[in-house]
């Protein structure tokens, strides 16, 4: 029977969410969607329980003879190549307690998978970018860049398909959330925590997301003005990198790409001043990149020609 299946799997947060893609075309399976919600502080046996259980209900779905596999879009710090956590270092204060775990080997022993079933994994920007260049709207580009504004700053530079991870064209590691801005770093300024301290800050006020301060700003100055200042900011951090990398389109997703309307203009007008040709395109496929991009890994072809950038995720 010929394996035209992968599961491509998205570790958020707090949650997962997983579906069967079919390789040749790029299509989810609607009716193998999956999501289940995750406690990222649990032990690590209940975390790997949920994800375990939530492939199981995909499996359920389709034969497992027709899967080739599974591929996870993790977010860092992890080691892609080998599978394995690393997620307690460098203080990040989620799934603290699956480092050092050889998820590959977690998720087999729960599942109780055949031998020789693949699971594969890559970076969670890396694989929404892929999945835009695969399927989405930068399909018909061949230099792209995506990123996604939400808990943090995600970001991936594409070529041919491949992500770019070094070289005088991109950022350290091919991502920008780490370099320095302002008084932190880029991640601290282009993410949801930006917009619920700085609302804070000028008006005392509490908000728990980028949501309720997009409802907000229909009648709230303050917070029309601060969707304002995002756009205006985070186009001028990124034309440089956007002409370095003589970038065709940019991609935008994550959760504050619904709030585009609120910062969009000023963000497109900021690209047109500075002479910034790149077009903008906010993502159609949303979260369901990720799944598709993690899927890809299941394509030999492809899984060989990104062999030697994994290890610099």
């Amino acid at each position: 029977m010929d394996k035209n299946l992968a599961i491509g799997t998205d570790i958020g947060g707090s949650h997962i969410v997983c579906a069967a893609i079919n390789l040749q075309t790029g299509k989810i399976l609607r009716n193998t969607l999956t999501s289940r919600a995750v406690d990222n502080h649990a032990l690590a046996g209940t975390i790997i329980s949920v994800w375990a259980k939530a492939l199981a209900e995909v499996i359920s779905k389709v034969s497992i003879e027709k899967i080739r596999g599974i591929g996870f879009a993790m977010p860092g710090p992890f080691d892609y190549v080998n599978g394995i956590s690393r997620m307690q270092m460098q203080g990040v204060a989620k799934y603290e307690n699956l480092y050092g775990l050889n998820i590959a080997d977690a998720i087999k022993n729960s599942l109780e998978l055949p031998n020789g079933f693949i699971i594969r994994f890559i970076n969670d920007a890396s694989a929404f970018a892929i999945g835009e260049a695969w399927t989405g709207s930068a399909a018909n580009f061949n230099r792209s860049v995506s990123v996604t504004f939400g808990t943090g700053f995600g970001s991936a530079f594409i070529n041919n398909k491949i992500p770019i991870v070094e070289g005088s064209e991109v950022p350290k590691l091919g991502c920008v959330y780490h370099l320095p801005y302002k008084e932190g770093i880029v991640d601290d300024y282009f993410s949801t925590r930006w917009f619920v301290g700085k609302y804070k800050s000028l008006t005392g006020k509490e908000i728990n997301g980028v949501k309720e301060l997009a409802k907000l700003a229909s009648k709230d100055k303050i917070a029309r003005s601060l969707f304002i200042e995002f756009g205006h900011d985070v186009a001028v951090f990124l034309v440089p990198w956007l002409k370095k990398f003589k970038a065709e389109i940019l991609v935008i997703g994550g959760n504050i790409s619904f709030a585009y309307n609120l910062f969009g203009d000023v963000f497109e007008s900021v690209l047109k001043k500075e002479n910034c040709t790149c077009k903008v395109a906010i993502s159609k496929l949303k979260e369901k990149s990720s799944l598709i991009g993690s899927a890809h890994l299941l394509d030999n072809d492809f899984w060989k020609s990104i062999q030697t950038v994994l290890p610099l995720m």
